[in-house]
């Protein structure tokens, strides 16, 4: 067994994993390695970021374009296949022997070279966390055929407190409290609250922190904001500072819409801003690869990244994006304008978290001119 991993500060869980279960371990070399390295790994378990998988998913969705028309076709029907199976999977619903059949052939024709193309060709399942993640990402690997499992926790919890069981699957979800710990919904926020042995003690030497994330009863308050059904399966809707109240009074949860925005293959990042003002507003930062690409094939002449997000048509084919999201929000939570980030920002960037993600506050205070600019 193998485990492929980007490179984030808390590996020490995954360390303990590999070695509690006799799995091989891997680390890739650095970000721009990591489709290189999947494909010379070939993990049969591979934990990523969200942003890893998304930028898979841009680089079969720009390829495809570049396949042949029968290739488009036999791919189109292949996923479509493939996504019939993921829908009766997750409605709890037996697979039809003529639908088996149907995906055997599907994988054979195109999903099986899909899955090679990404290096998950051997994955029995992969794990994504650290940050939220649009549910149709996880459906279209499952419609490839590799079960994807959301797990979520926090360094305060040593690791994952929650994670999805392969045996009852519900994109968008966390998953389930994990044995070891208690977890619930403060009464009055909605804050997910976690009790267990797996929590940590506290700060050092930082008393006063410590007594704001942990009560007297033990309950460590994460700062998520979320949600339980029947089944105690959890969600994450957003991160209590990230919620944004419009001047209407109308709460939105901006990680949705981000993550909508992301799912296109030419937007890497996305931060939504609307708080306390009439309407939202958007930064972008786009997907460097896949936008050159588009720009080239379309004869549209630049110079450098500043120059490729200053171009007309790549101002007009983000606008199709957004408003490919805006139809599915209501009319108060949907996006009027949009900025793009003009500069190519990398993992050593002071905007971009470990995990590669726009660091929300403070983009808001470095770009504030040009937010400004859209109101």
């Amino acid at each position: 067994m193998f485990f492929a991993l980007v490179p984030h500060c808390r590996t020490h869980g995954r360390r303990v994993f590999s070695l509690y279960t006799g799995a091989k371990l891997n680390f890739v070399e650095n970000p721009e390695t990591i489709p290189e390295n999947v494909r010379e790994i070939a993990p049969t378990v591979f934990t990523a970021v969200p942003r890893v998988w998304e930028k898979f998913y841009s680089g079969v969705m720009i390829a495809l374009k570049e396949a042949s028309w029968l290739q488009q076709a036999t791919y189109a029907w292949a996923i479509g296949v493939g996504s019939q199976i993921a829908d009766t999977v997750l409605a709890g619903q037996p697979v039809s022997a003529g639908l088996k059949i149907k995906f055997t052939l599907a994988r054979w024709l195109a999903l099986n070279n899909t899955r090679k193309l990404i290096g998950i060709h051997r994955a029995r399942f992969c794990v994504t966390g650290a940050a939220p993640i649009s549910p149709e990402l996880v459906k279209w690997y499952m419609a490839l055929g590799v079960p994807m499992l959301e797990v979520w926790g926090m360094t305060e919890t040593c690791g994952a407190s929650t994670g999805v069981p392969a045996s009852r699957m519900k994109p968008g979800s966390i998953g389930p409290a994990a044995s070891f710990n208690e977890i619930r919904l403060d009464p009055a926020t909605s804050e997910i609250l976690v009790r267990g042995t797996n929590v940590f003690m506290g700060y050092l030497n930082q008393p006063e922190k410590t007594a704001e994330t942990l009560d007297a009863d033990g309950w460590l308050h994460t700062g998520d904001v979320g949600t339980m059904d029947e089944e105690g399966f959890f969600r994450i809707t957003d991160r209590m500072k990230d919620i944004i109240i419009t001047a209407g009074g109308k709460n939105v949860t901006p990680s949705e819409l981000e993550n909508e925005l992301k799912f296109s293959p030419y937007i890497t990042d996305a931060v939504v801003i609307g708080d306390k003002r009439a309407y939202l507003t958007v930064i972008i930062m786009i997907d460097q690869e896949n936008v050159e690409k588009f720009a080239q094939d379309a004869d549209i002449p630049f110079s450098n990244y500043a120059s490729l997000t200053r171009a007309t048509e790549v101002q007009e084919l983000i606008q199709s994006e957004i408003d490919r999201v805006n139809k599915k929000f209501a009319r108060v939570e949907q996006i009027k304008k949009f900025f793009l980030l003009d500069t190519q920002l990398t993992a050593e960037d002071e905007e971009l978290t470990p995990t590669m993600k726009l660091k929300r506050k403070l983009v808001e205070k470095k770009y504030a001119p040009q937010i400004e600019a859209m109101y």
